[in-house]
C-alpha cells in the first residue's frame, strides 16, 4: 500500500441503513471474534485457564439458572414493551437488520456465538476483575445503540447484573451463556417470524 493511500484512509460513522447485509455480518463476526480474543487473553493474564471456565459441570443445575432467568427476563421485556412507547426502545434498527431475513439455523449460530463470546469477556474476565456492578455499567455502555434512550440502557444494565448473579450462584459460566443465548435466540426468532406474516 502506498504511503499516500494510507493517509487517505479514514474511519467514519456509518448509519444502519447504509450497511449491506454482508458488511453487517462481517462486522458482527469480527466484533465477536475480537470479544472472544480479548476475553481469553484477559482471563489468561489473570492467571486462570480460559478453557477451564468452559468445562461443563457434572451437576446440570446451571440449566435451571439459565432457563429460569431467560424466562423471567423475556416476560419482563414483554411487559416493558407493552407499557413503553416503541420509540423509547429503538436500537436504530440493528436487531431488525440482523435477524429479519435470516434463516433459523443462522439465527441459532449468531446467537450462540454472541452468547459465548460476550459471556467469556464480561462474566469470565471483566466480572472477575471488577465485580458485577462495574461489569454491568461497561456492558450497558458497549451496547451504545441503546444509549439514546434510558429505558433500554437501564434494561441492559439490569440484564447484565442478573447474568452476573447467576454466574456467581451457579458457579459456572454456562448459566449466563445459556441465558444470553436463549434471550437472543427467542428475540431473533420473533423478529424473523414477524416479517413472514
Amino acid at each position: 500500500m502506498k504511503k499516500g493511500k494510507f493517509r487517505s484512509f479514514k474511519l467514519k460513522r456509518v448509519q444502519p441503513e447504509q450497511l449491506t447485509d454482508k458488511l453487517l455480518l462481517a462486522n458482527l463476526y469480527l466484533t465477536q471474534g475480537l470479544t472472544l480474543l480479548v476475553g481469553m487473553i484477559w482471563i489468561w493474564l489473570q492467571g486462570r485457564n480460559p478453557f477451564a471456565l468452559l468445562e461443563l459441570p457434572a451437576n446440570l443445575h446451571f440449566v435451571w439458572w439459565g432457563l429460569g432467568l431467560a424466562g423471567a427476563m423475556l416476560l419482563a421485556d414483554l411487559f416493558i414493551s407493552r407499557i413503553v412507547p416503541e420509540s423509547s426502545m429503538d436500537d436504530g434498527g440493528i436487531n431488525e437488520m440482523i435477524f429479519k431475513n435470516r434463516p433459523i439455523w443462522h439465527i441459532i449460530i449468531i446467537t450462540l456465538i454472541v452468547g459465548i463470546c460476550e459471556e467469556i469477556l464480561f462474566r469470565g474476565a471483566i466480572q472477575h476483575a471488577f465485580g458485577p456492578y462495574w461489569t454491568s455499567i461497561i456492558f450497558a455502555a458497549i451496547h451504545f445503540r441503546y444509549l439514546r434512550h434510558w429505558i433500554p440502557t437501564g434494561w441492559v444494565f439490569v440484564s447484565s447484573y442478573a447474568l452476573g448473579y447467576i454466574y456467581i450462584e451457579s458457579g459456572t459460566l454456562w448459566a449466563p451463556i445459556l441465558c444470553h443465548f436463549m434471550i437472543d435466540l427467542i428475540s431473533g426468532l420473533i423478529i424473523s417470524l414477524r416479517r413472514e406474516k
